[in-house]
């Protein structure tokens, strides 16, 4: 039996896998340009990396985290209902409380009855102008907080070594498994080029 023949396959397999391990390698490798026979080497995500940026911040900001996704949410009458129990009880310590204080003689003529008028006056006015008051603020807050060029000048930022590592510890399985289908589709390559080899001569 020629022993080589046994050999292919581990070969083949070898080579799969590396190949797939160098492609990998070259996605953050080198990572500045490097000119070698005439040909610059360049990896894809340190090349890219300006253009990954804009497309991410363009994502995030018109499909991640919309601010009129977070004012529609804000301003609903669910999360209305949610707020006002907590603004009621500040209302209610300031008018029995806080305002006391300050105006001694008014609590004189001031009873419960009043008290709950005046609290469910104010409950009524807020619930009135709190979503405009909400709608208001978003909007000043989307001319002063540019999300998009936040995040493009984040990710700008990041190092090389930095952006791998993020990369890798996202897509760390699917590169090993990248890397070993390389080796088991080499071997069975090699194991087709073997079985060729025997079936042409015998």
């Amino acid at each position: 039996m020629n022993w080589w023949l046994v050999l292919i396959p581990l070969i083949s397999a070898f080579i799969g896998w590396f190949t797939n391990w160098i492609a990998i390698k070259m996605l953050f490798h080198p990572k500045e340009p490097k000119r070698l026979l005439g040909i610059t080497f360049h990896g894809i995500f340190p090349k890219r990396q300006q253009q990954f940026a804009e497309k991410l911040g363009k994502l995030v900001s018109t499909e991640l985290l919309s601010f009129s996704d977070i004012e529609t949410k804000i301003t609903s009458k669910d999360n209305l209902d949610k707020i006002m129990p907590h603004v009621e009880g500040h209302i209610d310590n300031f008018i029995r409380t806080k305002l006391s204080d300050t105006f001694p003689m008014l609590s004189m003529f001031i009873g419960d009855k009043t008290i709950n008028q005046l609290k469910d006056g104010f409950m009524k006015e807020l619930q009135t102008i709190f979503p405009e008051l909400m709608t208001k603020y978003m909007g000043n807050l989307k001319k002063d907080l540019d999300l998009e060029q936040i995040v493009i000048k984040k990710v700008q930022g990041f190092s090389s070594d930095k952006l791998e590592a993020i990369l890798n510890d996202i897509m760390k399985k699917e590169f090993k498994f990248v890397e070993i289908i390389g080796g088991v589709l080499g071997f069975v390559i090699g194991l087709l080029q073997v079985l060729l080899t025997l079936f042409t001569t015998s």
